[in-house]
């Protein structure tokens, strides 16, 4: 068998191949596919290997068309980069410029409605030592600055002048350990002494433990030092307690808050009053109502009652109208009978004995009340009543007593 098949291994071979033609040719007939099979396993093989060398390409071809396109994007971005530093400075200085011009609106305003004489300075330098709390202003001798004079600003006091120079002058922070100004607090007036900590926050000294003082509750310079003018602010109180000899009060300066850059300094003090407190609460509100008097209609028209207000209001007006009807004057003469309405006619006053009376115009005292036995149908008149009598006095009768018998 084996050398049959090797004698005849072509047409083995042949028949074998034409076999698998003639299933290829059945399935696709079959499968109704008019593309042969041959360029199907072509084309599936090839597939692959097509997708590989695309996608090869295509990376290649991105990252040379990126690499020259950011060449010019690196040089733009440097560009941009270079022109927004340009605009942060510039909108930096426009904000500068704005604040400082709403800081001179603001200083323009306060002297506008200020009463106190002031000139404007800007601050030039401050302190080189440790701890310094002093700056330096462009105002001098020049502009009329001298030593002690108080600088302060819309929102509280900033300092005073401690040396004038011919152009500047050298001022004293309120913070500065060595500063002292006389303050009173707001609300419940309590007089003491603004000292400087060398911190941002100040003390009020010589606080008796038992003074109200409440936290938030303000501080005005009370011009007992003789430097600041009455009324000006001070600051806030940021904590108050008991301490061992003195109340112990701590104040933020509201002078100091935002910088300083522009000040004013007081040539010419003026007083002022402490503005009223008012109590914050965060929500806006309407101010209370006012109280609307009644008005009166055509009945009531002529009743000046209805417009009182109270009950002593309307008791007074009654008291004046019946005096004004008996004829009286009030701190003169005797007290006239309020029981008496004012539409009322006034009772005629008694005549005193031997006044143009006559004896039937009173009647008689009962014997009673004389204590002594009548003589001539004549009754003596006593000045004084028994203790059991009622308060009313019984009227005089217009008899005289003879001439014989004295008046007891």
């Amino acid at each position: 068998m084996e050398t049959l098949l090797n004698r005849y291994r072509n047409v083995t071979v042949l028949l074998l191949a034409l076999f698998a033609q003639l299933i290829l040719l059945a399935y696709q007939v079959k499968t109704n596919e008019d593309v042969r099979l041959i360029r199907l396993w072509a084309v599936s093989a090839v597939t692959p290997l097509a997708r590989l060398l695309e996608t090869g390409r295509a990376r290649a071809s991105s990252l040379i068309e990126d690499y020259f396109d950011l060449v010019g994007v690196r040089q733009e971005n440097r560009r941009l980069l270079a022109e927004l530093g340009r605009l942060k400075m510039e909108n930096q200085y426009l904000r500068t410029e704005l604040g400082t011009a709403e800081r001179a609106e603001a200083l323009a305003a306060f002297q506008a409605r200020s009463p106190s004489k002031t000139v404007a300075a800007r601050v030039i330098a401050t302190g080189a030592g440790q701890g310094s709390k002093v700056v330096f202003v462009d105002r001098g001798s020049n502009s009329g600055v001298q030593k002690g004079m108080a600088v302060i600003k819309p929102s509280g006091i900033v300092g005073r002048v401690m040396a004038v120079y011919p152009a500047s002058a050298q001022v004293l922070l309120v913070s500065d350990a060595n500063f002292a100004a006389g303050v009173i607090s707001q609300k419940h007036r309590v007089v003491g002494t603004l000292k400087g900590t060398g911190s941002s926050h100040c003390i009020v000294d010589y606080l008796q433990n038992e003074e109200r003082v409440e936290v938030g509750e303000w501080f005005y310079t009370s011009g007992d030092d003789r430097l600041y003018p009455r009324g000006l602010p001070v600051g806030p109180v940021t904590s108050a307690g008991t301490g061992k000899t003195f109340k112990q009060v701590h104040i933020m300066p509201s002078g100091l808050e935002g910088g300083l850059d522009e000040v004013l300094i007081v040539i010419e003090g003026v007083h002022q009053p402490i503005p009223e407190s008012q109590q914050a609460t965060g929500i806006y509100m309407l101010p209370v109502p006012q109280e609307e008097q009644p008005q009166p209609d055509a009945a009531t028209a002529g009743d000046r009652s209805f417009l009182l207000s109270t009950e002593a209001d309307r008791l007074l007006d009654h008291y004046k109208r019946v005096g004004e009807a008996q004829g009286h004057v009030f701190g003169e003469g005797p007290t006239p009978d309020f029981n008496i309405q004012p539409g009322e006619p006034a009772p005629a006053p008694a005549q005193a004995p031997g006044e143009g009376g006559s004896a039937e115009a009173a009647p008689a005292a009962p014997a009673a009340l004389s204590g002594q036995p009548q003589a001539g149908g004549a009754t003596p008149a006593r000045k004084s009543v028994p203790a059991q009598l009622p308060k009313q006095r019984p009227a005089a009768t217009s008899a005289k007593p003879p001439a014989d018998e004295p008046v007891r």
